[in-house]
């Protein structure tokens, strides 16, 4: 399998987080490990179950940037800083267990292991692009670009081949969608049942299978970035 498209193992450098003194947690389905607002206190390594990342605007829609999976990293962070705090919501969607790292254990790690230090700084880099790219997505291209590039971006992250294009193997409601795009359910509602008719994707039992990908990228200009960027998790 190619490196590109190995999402869920984490390297070998950011292994030695689990060597860094740690809890192990539990949080229930629909429970938060942290929210907008909250002081930051560290960084979670999923091992079950799945979080999703998001925000709340101000006028109350709900944004939903990505959502991660076992072996995956919750929790921006701003290191080596003072009275630092989350700027984002993470949601259980399932019940999960992960490994929760202090901020001041992080940072005694990263100081005195420049391995880990440059992986770890490569993880951010990689998280602060996909959040770049999509929101650039959503700048230029509209609602078109927010709901094709969401479509592209899960087919990369749970994407699997069949005969008559890519299923998307994950159950999203037309809510859940609108929030990834920043979008309200009707706008999605319209704008899926024109694909449909145009035969691009079909719907079935929860799922979205995309008949031709190809379609999505040529509307959006697409860049063809890297599928370690393009992801939704």
């Amino acid at each position: 399998m190619n490196e590109e498209t190995v999402s869920l193992e984490l390297s070998s450098e950011l292994k030695e987080l689990l060597s860094i003194r740690h809890t192990i947690k539990d949080y229930k389905k629909d429970t938060y490990l942290f929210q907008d607002g909250d002081a930051i206190k560290g960084i979670y390594l999923i091992q079950t179950g799945k979080v999703q990342i998001g925000k709340v605007t101000p006028d109350g829609r709900e944004l939903t940037l990505k959502i991660c999976g076992p072996n995956q990293l919750v929790g921006e962070v701003t290191v080596f800083s003072q009275d630092s705090k989350y700027m984002l919501d993470a949601k259980a969607i399932e019940d999960v267990c992960c490994v929760k790292i202090a901020i001041k254990d992080l940072e005694e790690a990263l100081l005195h292991n420049a391995k880990l230090a440059v992986a770890f700084m490569k993880w951010m880099g990689i998280d602060q692009q996909k959040t770049q790219t999509k929101f650039r997505d959503l700048l230029l291209h509209g609602k078109k670009g927010a709901l094709y590039s969401t479509l592209i971006r899960l087919s990369n992250s749970y994407g699997v081949q069949k005969k008559d294009g890519v299923l998307i193997d994950l159950h999203l409601t037309n809510q859940e969608l609108a929030n990834f795009c920043g979008m309200t359910r009707e706008v999605v509602n319209r704008m899926l049942s024109d694909l449909k008719k145009q035969e691009v994707i079909t719907v079935g039992d929860g799922k979205i299978t995309l008949h031709d990908i190809g379609h999505l990228k040529i509307e959006i200009n697409c860049e063809n970035c890297p599928i370690s960027v393009c992801k939704i998790d």
